[in-house]
């Protein structure tokens, strides 16, 4: 079965490509449970790509050039307990991409999009550092149906906070993001995003990310690998 779709340029990541994330979500919101995502070229923006599924595994083509694939998985990770939600404001006011971020209109983390179009949320370090967090609360743009954010949104919201965990934040694009959703958050549910630093080899840096609500509870969360690259994407 293949089917037609098109990453919109609201939802870029880098100036010409969509957000990892977002892209990663466009695959993974068609699994019920876990799924890994592989992100193998930067997504087209507003060009048509084919989603094909070849019995369950799927692949994102842009002609006969593979962009992603994905397929269901499972998902190992500690995940850390919650600051809470004034702990998680007080860190976004030290997000490092307030002084200087590679790609500032990103949708997720760029903090020149505005209200109401990007998703605005800006990780900051907490407690020892080991921890970035950040409060987010969905706008209404992002309803998947019946007042629940539509779930390729909370994989965008996994993607860039684990960035932002990362060691001497090295110039980086997301080449993989395995997901665990537990619960659709509503639109307009305050949130507490986080990150952390799992692991390194070579290039590749692997950290955590996961969403939790005012009581602590975990709704999502996803492990990432990071890749790092030499110089911005055009």
């Amino acid at each position: 079965m293949t089917q037609e779709i098109v990453i919109d340029r609201r939802f870029r990541g880098p100036p010409n490509s969509g957000n990892g994330g977002y892209s990663c979500g466009v695959l993974g919101d068609r699994f019920d449970g876990v799924a890994t995502v592989t992100l193998r070229r930067p997504p087209p923006l507003d060009s048509p790509l084919q989603l094909v599924d070849d019995r369950g595994l799927l692949r994102l083509l842009d002609g006969d050039t593979l962009i992603g694939e994905a397929a269901p998985d499972t998902l190992e990770i500690e995940v850390p307990a919650s600051p809470g939600m004034e702990v998680a404001r007080t860190g976004s006011t030290g997000y490092v991409g307030f002084q200087a971020h590679p790609f500032p209109t990103c949708f997720v983390c760029g903090p020149e999009r505005e209200p109401g179009d990007g998703l605005r949320i800006f990780p900051g370090p907490v407690g020892d550092g080991s921890l970035v967090s950040a409060p987010w609360s969905p706008d209404p743009s992002l309803d998947g149906g019946v007042g629940l954010v539509h779930r390729r949104h909370v994989w965008a919201a996994l993607d860039c906070p684990s960035y932002f965990a990362l060691p001497r934040a090295p110039l980086a694009l997301l080449g993989r993001l395995t997901a665990r959703i537990d619960r659709i958050p509503e639109v307009g549910e305050p949130l507490v995003v986080m990150g952390w630093h799992v692991g390194s080899e070579g290039r590749k840096h692997f950290a955590g990310s996961a969403l939790a609500d005012t009581g602590g509870e975990v709704v999502a969360h996803a492990l990432a690998t990071w890749v790092e690259i030499d110089r911005l994407p055009g």
